[in-house]
């Protein structure tokens, strides 16, 4: 049989960071007492039960979604960005639903046009996922903190993060209409992934849809936002975004031809737990004793806490290697994120989730500090 001359030649990317702290993550789980993995931010706590009451009684549903999302699922998501994050009055054009909000972090750079030798700005310490983005069609990457960071650039989209992963650090009401007027200064499209603005510890998170940066003119600007973090719903993958009406639009129409489509029943979930605040404030306080613990072993093990002011991280520091820390934690059963995961400039730092039981934050924080 001739062999075949087909042959897959994929983008170069990365090699899938987390494959090389697998020694560590094996010494870890050899402790005689278990892992402790505060490496990945996922929910540990319960889906509230609202929202499984939602899932449920839309189980019946055998016709396809909408990729736009339901009519009672936009409204809501219009009234959570008024209500909650100080934005102008919303249609329906002004948002939309995603498969989870990393797809559209990875897929926004292909959906929009962009090409190869265009420019993308993404934070100096990052997830991972908008560089991939920015790789999947070949856009130059360059990263920064604030405009001054790239006066001289023409870039075609910026990204920015706050509260940021894996930092926690906030940009407040100043730097984000910073942002928004250098986006607007350049043509560029400004994408802010906001996914963990409802955790705010030290600092109060701002949207780029609040009318006090962006004046009421929504135009050129795009928030993505997550029930993940806030309702722990990262299992449902129920991510939805808004802004500019005329590129909701486009991404709406792109995204039907791709069947880009949030499940009917987690539609109905999305909607009744966007409409109830009273779940998120129950797992804040649990996010906020989980996060007093173990921030105050790590400052008692010798630890240096940098940012942090908001988000489901300690971004940590030992003043050593991030790799060195990390094998450090799995000595005593502790598995963490190097910092070099999300950049360079993180190299000597950590990343340390809260998102793990009540149980395994206690035993993390007295192996920290036995």
């Amino acid at each position: 049989m001739a062999a075949s001359s087909f042959r897959v030649t994929p983008p170069a990317l990365p090699d899938f960071p987390w494959d090389t702290i697998a020694a560590d993550a094996e010494r870890a789980r050899r402790h005689p007492d278990g892992v402790c993995d505060l490496s990945v931010g996922s929910p540990v706590d319960p889906v509230p039960e609202i929202g499984q009451e939602a899932l449920r009684a839309c189980a019946d549903t055998p016709g396809y979604p909408t990729v736009w999302g339901s009519p009672s699922l936009r409204q809501a998501i219009a009234a959570y960005f008024a209500q909650r994050w100080g934005a102008p009055a919303l249609a329906d054009e002004n948002v939309a639903t995603a498969i989870g909000t990393k797809e559209l972090v990875a897929w926004l750079p292909t959906l929009i046009g962009l090409k190869p030798g265009d420019t993308v700005v993404i934070p100096a310490v990052a997830y991972p996922t908008y560089a991939v983005g920015a790789a999947l069609v070949g856009a130059r990457v360059v990263t920064a903190q604030t405009p001054d960071d790239v006066a001289g650039e023409h870039p075609s989209l910026i990204w920015t993060n706050s509260p940021s992963n894996p930092t926690g650090a906030v940009d407040d009401a100043e730097r984000t209409a910073a942002w928004i007027a250098f986006a607007r200064d350049h043509g560029a499209l400004l994408a802010a992934d906001e996914c963990y603005g409802e955790l705010g510890w030290e600092a109060e998170p701002v949207s780029i849809l609040d009318t006090r940066v962006n004046g009421g003119d929504l135009t050129g600007l795009l928030a993505l936002h997550s029930l993940s973090k806030r309702s722990n719903l990262a299992g449902y993958r129920a991510g939805f975004f808004g802004g500019d009406a005329d590129l909701v639009t486009t991404l709406v129409g792109l995204r039907k031809h791709l069947g880009m489509m949030v499940p009917a029943p987690v539609q109905a979930a999305m909607t009744v737990l966007l409409g109830d605040q009273g779940h998120v404030e129950e797992q804040r306080q649990r996010y906020a004793r989980r996060r007093s613990r173990l921030r105050d072993a790590l400052l008692k093990a010798g630890f240096r806490i940098d940012s942090s002011e908001a988000g489901l991280y300690l971004w940590a520091s030992r003043g050593e290697s991030g790799r060195a820390t990390v094998s450090w934690l799995s000595e005593r059963g502790i598995l963490a994120a190097p910092g070099d995961f999300y950049g360079e400039a993180g190299r000597d730092h950590v990343r340390i989730a809260i998102t793990a039981t009540d149980e395994r934050i206690e035993a993390a924080a007295i192996r920290l500090v036995d």
